[in-house]
């Protein structure tokens, strides 16, 4: 990677209460509020398990809460009380509530405890959206 220091930008970091369905590309520091595995299972072919764990964290700042959908390894990281920054996450839409996830392309990294209090009384996870199907040109 021959990239220049000015090349480099620096990340904008994105408050849950900016979130909008359709949007990607965010990153958040977050406080993991709760964690609720939803799926666990192995996976066999014979030769390999592989182990998918799927769990549903309520995180938040100081602006409002989301419910993000660790998968996996990024099961781990999301311990109550963690702060945590989501780089580059998406939004998924999910029964008409967003979920904030994470993909191969983003990286959850636990960071220093964060001095903020979570806002508890603005899930976004709880704003139904109505399905408009964009056309897409």
């Amino acid at each position: 990677m021959a990239e220049s220091k000015s090349g480099l930008r620096k990340p904008v970091f994105t408050k849950v209460d900016q979130l909008r369905p359709g949007t990607s590309g965010h990153t958040l520091t977050v406080k993991v509020v709760s964690t609720k595995m939803v799926l666990q299972k192995g996976r066999g072919d014979g030769t390999q398990v592989r182990q998918m764990r799927i769990a549903e964290c309520l995180v938040g700042d100081e602006t409002g809460m989301i419910i993000f959908t660790a998968r996996n390894d990024q099961v781990d990281l999301m311990k109550e009380g963690t702060t945590v920054i989501l780089r580059n996450a998406k939004i998924d839409m999910f029964k008409g509530s967003m979920r904030l996830a994470v993909d191969k392309w983003g990286r959850v990294e636990v960071a220093e405890p964060a001095n903020f209090t979570v806002k508890e009384d603005n899930n976004l996870s709880l704003i139904e959206y109505e399905l408009v199907n964009v056309v897409e040109e």
